[in-house]
């Protein structure tokens, strides 16, 4: 079996690498993927899928039923791309200024349109149906393309019992895979703060209120949160991006506003982090003789990997890379994920696929979100060939179930 996907795979691969190629070159941002949506409908229909345009959004999603009546597995993809400005000089770099394919999901989409054209192939030995998801908006954090997709019925009729996505990783070297049991990835929340004050003129400071100050504080502060009231065998980040406030030279700000982000693995963690941050900022304004309007906004949740499709993908990754080249991950990234909302719905299974060039140390590896990241496309059959056969496994384990 193992070789006959691989064999399905070489023979689909110029076509592959020439869609990653071709939707590289168009990107479209989040909640506008109207081209990528139609080009990957239009070869959805021509491998004879059902295909169902505009779900929650542009989302697209394809059905493919087996010779063999079974359970339904999905597979998912995202397809938007990130308002920044491409340096690769790849012959096929954007040609939108300002929009780039920096976090991989042109390539995603390529692996899963290719997964797809090879289980087309496979049909009469499909023990059920596989449904793949091309999710539009995965950069549209907090609220995210998954949610929508899932309320319009993206996982059901049929009834999508479990799903599995993937992501290309820089830090990774080409030919590997790594996942892990439990949560692979982070929640990913947002933290807006207006910092109140008084002005003034700047030789006269016992007049105002600074804000400016009692933001610096604030940020100072907010380092002590992950230090002091998260456990050291626990994870969290509380970074500030943003900070805007004055006006002029010599005149005390009276507002100072701040945007961040919060990062945890642990619910518990997630659900205690806006009481703590709202009573350390408002605290210490008040002690100034400011105040801080607090606004917090829960993004992704925590991406948590299925225990039996863990074991499954495990199983899986062995036969296609041999265990030699399976990544066990040890710690949960914090970058945020809305596959996480498909984790929250029935089993999940994500996996990382290494991307990175043989001879290229990760220092020099442009990472996702990269006007330079360039994924290797040595990379992208081995993706087509994983999907492929966690699809066909978890059908095969679970005929007569």
């Amino acid at each position: 079996m193992n070789e006959k996907i691989r064999s399905l795979t070489k023979k689909h691969e110029e076509k592959m690498l020439g869609l990653r190629r071709r939707i590289h070159k168009l990107p479209e941002l989040s909640g506008e993927e109207r081209e990528t949506a139609a080009l990957v409908a239009t070869v959805l229909e021509e491998h004879g899928i059902e295909v169902r345009t505009g779900v929650g959004g542009y989302g697209v999603v394809g059905v493919l039923r087996g010779s063999v009546e079974g359970p339904c597995v999905a597979l998912r993809a995202d397809m938007d791309a990130l308002p920044m400005e491409e340096k690769t000089g790849l012959p096929w770099a954007s040609e939108l200024k300002g929009v780039m394919h920096a976090c991989g999901h042109d390539a995603h989409t390529a692996m899963l349109l290719g997964a797809m054209c090879v289980l087309s192939e496979m049909k009469s030995e499909l023990a059920g149906t596989v449904k793949c998801i091309f999710q539009p908006a995965e950069e549209a954090n907090p609220v995210g393309g998954a949610p929508a997709m899932i309320q319009q019925g993206a996982l059901k009729t049929p009834d999508v019992e479990a799903i599995f996505g993937m992501h290309v990783w820089p830090s990774l070297v080409t030919g590997t895979l790594g996942t892990r049991s439990g949560a692979l990835m982070g929640a990913s929340d947002r933290l807006f703060l207006t910092v109140r004050g008084k002005g003034a003129h700047g030789s006269e400071p016992e007049n105002g209120v600074d804000a400016i100050s009692i933001a610096a504080q604030i940020l100072t502060a907010l380092q002590t949160i992950v230090s002091r009231n998260v456990s050291p065998l626990d994870a969290a980040v509380v970074s500030i991006g943003t900070i805007k406030g004055g006006n002029r030279y010599n005149v005390i700000a009276d507002e100072v506003v701040l945007e961040g982000t919060v990062r945890t693995i642990n619910p518990e963690t997630q659900e205690k982090m806006p009481g703590r941050i709202e009573a350390i900022v408002r605290g210490i304004a008040r002690g100034m003789g400011g105040d801080c309007d607090m606004e917090y906004v829960k993004g992704y949740p925590p991406l948590m990997n299925d225990p039996e499709l863990a074991k499954t993908a495990f199983s899986v990754l062995k036969k296609v890379v041999g265990e030699e080249k399976i990544v066990h991950v040890e710690k949960p990234a914090l970058g945020g994920e809305d596959f996480a909302f498909f984790s929250r719905e029935i089993p999940a299974l994500f996996l990382w696929l290494g991307c990175r060039p043989e001879g290229v140390p990760k220092e020099e590896m442009p990472p996702l979100h990269n006007n330079r990241f360039l994924p290797d496309e040595k990379a992208l059959s081995l993706g087509v060939e994983t999907l492929v056969s966690c699809a066909l496994e978890y059908l095969e384990g679970r005929k007569g179930a």
